[in-house]
C-alpha cells in the first residue's frame, strides 16, 4: 500500500512565501490608510477605518494567493 510523505522542502517554501507576502501586503495596507487619511486630513477615526478596510483587502488577497499556491504546489509525495 502506497504511503504519503510530507515534502518538507515545499512546505518550508510555501510557509516562507506566505509570511513574506503577508508582511508586504499588510504593510502596504496600513501605510496606505495612514497616508491617505493624513493627505486628506480626515482624522484618527477615519485613519483607523481606512487601515482596517485596506487590511481586509490584504487578507482577501492573502487567502486567495495561498489557495492558488496550495493547488499548484505538491506538499505530499506518494511512494
Amino acid at each position: 500500500m502506497a504511503g504519503r510523505h510530507t515534502n518538507w522542502r515545499s512546505l518550508t517554501i510555501v510557509i516562507s512565501l506566505g509570511i513574506l507576502i503577508a508582511v508586504e501586503l499588510f504593510g502596504v495596507a496600513l501605510a496606505a490608510g495612514w497616508a491617505l487619511a493624513g493627505l486628506f486630513e480626515l482624522g484618527a477615526l477615519f485613519e483607523y477605518a481606512m487601515m482596517g478596510i485596506f487590511s481586509l483587502f490584504a487578507a482577501y488577497g492573502m487567502v486567495h494567493l495561498m489557495r492558488r499556491v496550495l493547488k499548484i504546489e505538491h506538499l505530499t509525495t506518494v511512494d
